[in-house]
């Protein structure tokens, strides 16, 4: 099997995001040694891998909230640290980042959660900002009366949903989800599965998702990068990746509830074309 970490497919030859060498070390412990991955652009890539494997700390490391130990991050062709701050920052405005609680913030409605950024970088007068946040909420889903309610007013599903909303309100390129149906009933889960593909096409999004939901990787993702060994073990399409030759892959894609998930996802597409 071809390992494709870092190979550019036919379809789409300019990664977004080039990862070489990275990386992480807390004290004397190594989370990440020698990693290498791409991103392309318009796709969902799943990033997956055991308890402790740094699936957070890489999403971490690539948006700019951790600084890696060695190795680069290039961004649209730029590397991030060798950026000023100023135009550090303005590439960081093309994220957008769905933190894995949701991360809202408690003293405000969701209205006001999601107008926040654009009166802070964008400098939207408030009603501007706020006319805008409440079509971010329409497009996650979310009913009207719901954008004067509080966080605490919310289920889960509305606070992943309104936690989207405020990780497109600049219009991201690509977006950053870190577990984002952790929580949530098989039902709601797989509302919102269809959600980020629905974005994923209507807006051009390019997606970086952090899960360990197999039904969120059959049924959403394009490719699927497994963290393993302190590195990228395959990255490749989900087909490949279940069949590659290591413990961990063939327990978490081969036992009962990766064969379900895989089951459940050939029923629903039975002809899905082969690249």
């Amino acid at each position: 099997m071809t390992n494709s970490n870092t190979q550019k497919p036919d379809n789409q030859p300019t990664p977004v995001i080039e990862v070489r060498g990275l990386d992480n070390r807390f004290g004397s412990h190594i989370v990440h040694k020698h990693l290498d991955l791409n991103l392309f652009k318009g796709e969902i890539l799943g990033v997956v891998g055991g308890s402790g494997t740094g699936k957070s700390v890489l999403l971490r490391s690539i948006v700019g909230l951790h600084r890696p130990t060695a190795g680069s991050i290039r961004v649209f062709g730029k590397d991030l640290d060798g950026l000023n701050a100023e135009d550090r920052s303005e590439t960081e405005q093309r994220f957008g980042v769905l933190f894995q609680r949701g991360a809202l913030f408690t003293s405000l409605n969701l209205v006001q959660n999601i107008a926040l950024p654009l009166i802070e970088h964008c400098r939207l007068s408030r009603s501007d900002a706020e006319g805008l946040a409440r079509m971010k909420l329409a497009l996650t889903g979310l009913p009207s009366d719901s954008a004067l309610k509080y966080p605490s007013e919310l289920s889960g599903g509305m606070v992943k949903r309104a936690a989207l909303a405020r990780s497109l309100a600049m219009d991201p390129e690509i977006l950053f989800l870190d577990e984002p149906t952790a929580g949530l009933d098989p039902i709601g889960a797989a509302a919102f599965d269809k959600l980020i593909v629905t974005l994923r096409d209507a807006l051009g999004l390019t997606v970086f998702l952090v899960t360990h939901d197999l039904d969120t990787l059959y049924t959403t993702c394009d490719r699927v990068a497994v963290l393993s060994q302190k590195k990228v073990l395959v990255a490749d399409r989900i087909e490949t990746v279940a069949t590659t030759d290591d413990s961990w892959i063939q327990d978490y894609f081969q036992g009962p509830r990766g064969r379900a998930a895989s089951y459940a996802f050939q029923a629903q597409e039975p002809s899905r074309p082969q690249e």
